[in-house]
């Protein structure tokens, strides 16, 4: 792994600080206001948030589900503050937390109930899809697609595209290595692909709809679509999300060959615990990493996995993205929209300009990258 400084969040001021101080109490408060929880559960939340800025760390209960493998990732952290640990890692306990707080896991009334469906299903109800798309020429469709899936959590889902920048200055992607990408598909052509997905409603539709491309092109045979195991980082998808999904986009031609390729297999939705670890994937277990194992590409949705494939740290922006990823089996592409500090793969003359902006660009979602570490 990279010697660049870890991110943590214990430094007033800092993006980590202040999701912690200022972004998680508007979250809890949006959670509260979308579901009537009853004040045992409410309680529980506010004594969260309390901990998390106030307090040290401390071990799920003995019968949380998951208490001996937290126990296990968290055994030199428990008992230490929250702004101690990796930044990565006490978001992700956040979330694990949250879920215990309003019941998730527990027998009762909200067992499984996921508390960010609200959220999810008000993004996929206002959401629009038609074919347009597919009277563009190949390679304006292909790009358009692409696009349309790095900036879906802000992009007009109406697919009536007619730019391939999907509406965004081309100054706002800082780093494009589309044209490998798709030559790498095309080398590949029919084998296995994967795709890590991040968010669900509006996000999650451009992602399928890429898929649908990948598959009806013959750039794929078999695309396998990782989503969480469980509610995760507010609006990250699961397989339920998947599902709706779908049924959303019946209403178009995709829908019907997406619903099919799940049927006749050549679309596999998986998920995995890790997807849940507050890990990079240099961590990941061998038997998940044996699954990405021959694909022919495996594409990254999102600011949570980059931040995950190249680790949580303070790197250089001009660090190769090559450099910081060779631990990934197999070639790799991350689609990733700018949230957070981490940053790499970037050119000298990119970084001079962006740090002369003086505005937040690492983490305002104003910028995206799209980088292929591509193997021989």
């Amino acid at each position: 792994m990279p010697t660049a400084p870890v991110i943590r969040s214990d430094v007033p001021g800092s993006f980590a600080w202040g999701v912690f101080h200022e972004r998680h109490p508007k979250l809890v408060q949006q959670v509260l206001d979308a579901l009537p929880y009853g004040p045992a559960e409410r309680a529980a939340v506010e004594r969260l948030l309390v901990e998390s800025t106030t307090d040290v760390l401390e071990p799920l209960g003995e019968d949380a589900p998951d208490a001996a493998q937290w126990l296990e990732w968290g055994a030199d952290l428990w008992g230490r503050p929250w702004g101690e640990a990796p930044f990565l890692w006490a978001e992700s306990y956040f979330y694990r937390r949250l879920l215990d707080a309003i019941g998730y896991f527990r027998p009762g009334a909200w067992q499984g109930i996921d508390p960010f469906a609200p959220f999810k299903n008000a993004e996929l109800a206002g959401a629009a899809v038609d074919d347009e798309l597919d009277g563009l020429p190949e390679a304006r469709r292909a790009q358009a697609l692409l696009s349309s899936a790095l900036w879906g959590n802000r992009a007009d889902l109406s697919f009536q595209l007619t730019a391939t920048t999907g509406g965004q200055n081309r100054s706002d992607l800082v780093a494009d290595d589309s044209t490998t990408l798709w030559t790498q598909l095309e080398g590949t052509r029919g084998g296995r692909i994967c795709v890590v997905a991040d968010n669900a409603g509006r996000e999650l539709l451009p992602d399928l709809v890429l898929i649908d491309h990948l598959l009806t092109r013959g750039l794929a045979t078999q695309v396998v679509l990782y989503v969480k195991p469980q509610p995760y980082y507010v609006s990250d998808a699961t397989t339920a999300d998947v599902l709706a999904s779908i049924d959303r986009l019946r209403t178009a031609a995709v829908g019907g060959r997406l619903w099919r390729a799940m049927t006749d297999g050549a679309l596999v939705v998986r998920t995995h615990p890790f997807f849940c670890a507050p890990l990079p994937f240099h961590d990941m277990p061998a038997d998940l990493r044996t699954e990405f194992t021959g694909a022919a590409m495996t594409i990254l949705k999102g600011d949570l996995n980059y931040r995950r494939l190249v680790g949580d740290r303070l790197h250089s922006p001009t660090t190769p993205f090559t450099d910081v990823t060779d631990h990934f089996p197999t070639p790799v592409t991350a689609l990733r929209t700018l949230k957070s500090d981490v940053i790499v793969g970037l050119d000298a003359d990119t970084t001079t300009r962006l740090d002369a902006s003086e505005t937040p660009w690492r983490t305002n979602g104003h910028h995206a990258v799209i980088q292929v570490a591509a193997r021989q």
